[in-house]
């Protein structure tokens, strides 16, 4: 799409995400199209790896819109967020004044407190006007951050403003559209969920999942397609694992095993390549070997390899 135009229906919301590639079911497209004609962030809770980072960049890429993405951390504060001054610079500022046998204090602060003066971080740069409209403000696993990060970003929420006490208050003339991921480690406060529009992300199911594999790896043979997203939706819904596999994985394991010219899987194959799929070692030893067998014996009896299933 990328003509900057934002979606005027469901509709238009479904086919915009699907010229980006990404596969989305009418809920996800439902929220997405009121954020955006109610100008309100969204904030979007999953599991990691169910693809809730790349509906920010998609819709980025759609509209042909900058994307500002702020990652998230223990620790984060505002001066990395935010904003912050550059202390260096002002340094040097106030002695070149001071050589020059300027006396005038008050003049001088004013100066070195400017918006020449200014670093501006993401948060700030998405408050920035821009020629290719509003830009896309990714504000990713904020469950990471530090519950008192969150107080910084309700007034920017609400109001799409940020104040900083030398210069006053900055804000945006049109609202950054604004997604807010957390893969739900912590619970997120009340104050800042009540400016979102909110949605669960979830794990896709095998007809959804299927016709993402064949989006996003198409070399990958028909067969092995079906199986891969079958052994996934078995792990999903059988095993007590630690970290299901997301998303992201089966498409890593899918490319994986095409790489390896596979063409549909084989027991063997699919319990040493299982690193690709499962991150958690505990995991990994409940699956592989005769385990592994097993699935794949039960997944051939569901699925006729000559016929993929619909979609």
């Amino acid at each position: 799409m990328n003509d900057n135009r934002l979606p005027a229906s469901i509709d238009e919301t479904l086919a915009l995400l699907d010229s980006e590639g990404y596969v989305a079911d009418r809920s996800l497209a439902t929220v997405l199209h009121l954020a955006l004609a109610m100008k309100r962030p969204l904030f979007l809770e999953g599991e990691a790896g169910v693809g809730k980072t790349e509906i920010a960049k998609v819709l980025a890429g759609a509209l042909g819109r900058d994307l500002i993405r702020l990652q998230c951390y223990e620790g984060l504060d505002v001066s990395t967020a935010v904003y912050e001054w550059n202390y260096a610079a002002q340094m040097v500022e106030i002695r070149v004044s001071e050589a020059a046998g300027d006396t005038d204090h008050e003049e001088l602060s004013k100066n070195v407190f400017s918006e020449r003066f200014l670093i501006k971080r993401p948060v700030l740069q998405a408050l920035q006007p821009s020629l290719s409209g509003p830009p896309v403000l990714l504000i990713d696993e904020l469950d990471r951050a530090d519950e008192a990060f969150e107080a910084f970003l309700l007034e920017i929420l609400a109001d799409n403003q940020v104040t900083i006490p030398e210069l006053g208050t900055i804000r945006a003339n049109e609202p950054p559209i604004v997604i807010i991921t957390t893969n739900r480690t912590r619970e997120i406060h009340d104050a800042l969920k009540r400016r979102c529009l909110y949605h669960w992300v979830d794990y896709p199911d095998a007809q959804r999942e299927l016709q993402i594999v064949r989006r996003k790896v198409p070399g990958a043979p028909e067969r092995l397609s079906s199986e891969v997203v079958a052994f996934v939706q078995k792990l999903r819904a059988d095993e007590d694992l630690f970290k299901q596999p997301g998303v992201a994985e089966t498409l890593d394991w899918a490319t994986a095993l095409t790489e390896l010219e596979e063409i549909a899987l084989d027991p063997e194959t699919a319990s040493d390549t299982l690193g690709v799929l499962l991150k958690y070692q505990d995991d990994i030893e409940r699956v592989r070997g005769s385990r592994t067998r097993q699935i794949v014996e039960d997944i051939r009896k569901e699925i006729q390899p000559e016929k993929a299933p619909a979609v």
